[in-house]
């Protein structure tokens, strides 16, 4: 049997020509996967390389590139999932999933921005600077995988450190964003290599004289129990979550406490604010725009969460806390999208259908 040939992917230089040309056209992620051509996806749609087909060796080899000494024959043989940072030079930071499926390892590789962008760069709504700025209590950042929670988080956190002479603390995984200190300081710890969860993280944060502690992805109760304990004692938690808008993620987060009384109770005292977010296609093809739902915790909010029998729903009050507040339902945005020729009738049906 003759000997296959040698993979182009033990090459470093070749995983970056890929890389270059992904980012050509504006990719914001890169999909490596045996039997499938090298694919990426462009202004979220997945698009694939003109080239042959992925083999298992040659994912393998481009997962010792990316993972370098980390790499070990003993991880590789054990590998279900594993997640990092790569360093690809000149085209930037990547977040690296590495995953073993039924046709042997696949990869995907998400681009971070070179630098931290501003909330104006982004398109964020106006109460992320607000909520940015509060001295304690829980700030969410949610919407589903691919929906830019991680760089509006980054861009709250940029703004403090230009803002404001605080401590602020991160636990990411992995580190993706990086902040170089300004008016803040920041110290940027990884998840695996600085501390052993999150939840290990905001344990310890409390003696670490933080002002702001960012929790990269809240994903089970224990994490969600702590970063309330954290809010609680007068530090300000800054976190995403998986959820789709803000009425999912204040079901969410009633389990933070059994009794459903005092689930309300903490929720209404810690919970500072909610950003859930999507990105949609634009009507012209160059891209994507943010589209948010924002709820702020007003007293007329914090009033509904204890006592919402008694109380307007909360998407009335987020139609109505637009001025000076910056509410706003995930529908009156998608109509300001439309009404400004961003985005198509269509666009915003299947958005709301989520």
């Amino acid at each position: 049997m003759p000997e296959m040939p040698p993979t182009p992917y033990a090459s470093e230089a070749y995983l970056h020509q890929l890389i270059g040309k992904a980012l050509a056209a504006n990719a914001s992620d890169i999909h490596l996967r045996v039997e499938k051509p090298p694919g990426a996806r462009v202004r979220g749609a997945m698009v694939y390389f003109r080239v042959d087909k992925i083999r298992p060796e040659d994912t393998e080899a481009a997962a010792h590139v990316i993972l370098g000494v980390r790499g070990t024959a003993d991880m590789f043989a054990k590998l279900g999932e594993y997640v990092t940072a790569y360093d690809a030079g000149t085209h930037g930071r990547f977040r690296v999933s590495v995953y073993r499926e039924r046709a042997g390892l696949a990869i995907v590789m998400r681009h971070i921005a070179p630098q931290v962008p501003t909330l104006e760069e982004i398109g964020a709504p106006i109460a992320a600077r607000v909520l940015a700025e509060v001295e304690r209590g829980l700030v969410l950042i949610t919407g589903p995988s691919g929906s830019g929670r991680t760089t509006t988080a980054g861009a709250m956190i940029d703004h403090v450190n230009k803002t404001f002479p605080k401590h602020i603390v991160t636990l990411e995984d992995p580190v993706e964003l990086m902040h170089v200190d300004e008016k803040a300081s920041i110290s940027q710890r990884e998840v695996g290599n600085d501390t052993a969860s999150y939840l290990t993280g905001l344990n310890a944060v409390i003696r670490q004289d933080a002002d702001v502690v960012f929790v990269g992805e809240i994903r089970d109760a224990e994490t969600l129990e702590a970063a309330f304990s954290v809010a609680e004692a007068g530090h300000m938690v800054l976190a995403t979550m998986g959820t789709l808008d803000v009425i999912r993620t204040l079901n969410r987060l009633g389990s933070v406490s059994k009794n459903a009384r005092e689930a309300r109770e903490r929720i209404a005292d810690a919970l500072q604010g909610i950003v859930s977010q999507r990105l949609l296609p634009k009507r012209d093809g160059s891209g994507l725009v943010l589209a948010a739902e924002v709820l702020v915790g007003t007293p007329a909010v914090r009033d509904a969460l204890r006592n919402p029998e008694d109380a307007p729903p909360l998407k009335e009050l987020m139609e109505k806390g637009v001025s000076p507040f910056g509410m706003q339902s995930f529908e009156m945005h998608l109509r300001q999208l439309i009404a400004q020729n961003v985005i198509t009738k269509e666009v915003a049906k299947a958005a709301v259908a989520l």
